[in-house]
């Protein structure tokens, strides 16, 4: 099971590692549909100057006007857990499936996910987590910048 997981899960880290090489903050994401990626993106915050396009946001984007149906058939994978934006996005959408490449280095809102029927798979990698902590060592200012930015809180 988790080697499937794995494989989805490398193709959102290859996403996150766009991010970084663009100058941008190592978040990706991929949608998956039937054993397809059916789409791909990457948190482009700093390189658009968005407000929104957060890597899960991106991805869906990305996929185009898929139908309702069609979402309740996928399966997210990002490699940080979705904030409340992103988690709203999943429940919009009825998305039944979140995998995480990890959630110790920004909480997300699980509970709501689960207490709303999504399934939450938190394969707790460390290469997840070691990408998004190194980029906040040499980027903190940015990183403090952009939590600030949403008014994250840490108590979710």
């Amino acid at each position: 099971m988790h080697e499937k997981h794995n494989k989805f899960m490398k193709e959102a880290i290859k996403e996150a590692e766009k991010s970084l090489k663009e100058g941008g903050i190592p978040i990706g994401s991929v949608l998956v549909k039937d054993g397809k990626i059916v789409g791909r993106g990457h948190n482009r915050l700093l390189q658009r100057e968005s407000a929104i396009l957060h890597g899960e946001m991106d991805c869906i984007e990305n996929s185009g006007r898929l139908n309702g149906a069609d979402y309740r058939k996928c399966t997210l994978y990002t490699t940080l857990f979705p904030c409340i934006m992103c988690t709203g996005m999943v429940f919009l959408y009825k998305i039944p499936r979140v995998v995480i490449g990890e959630s110790e280095t920004l909480k997300g809102p699980e509970e709501f996910l689960k207490d709303n029927g999504v399934e939450v798979i938190n394969l707790g990698m460390e290469e997840c987590r070691l990408l998004l902590e190194n980029y906040i060592k040499e980027n903190s200012e940015i990183w403090e910048k952009e939590l600030e930015r949403i008014g994250y809180s840490t108590d979710l």
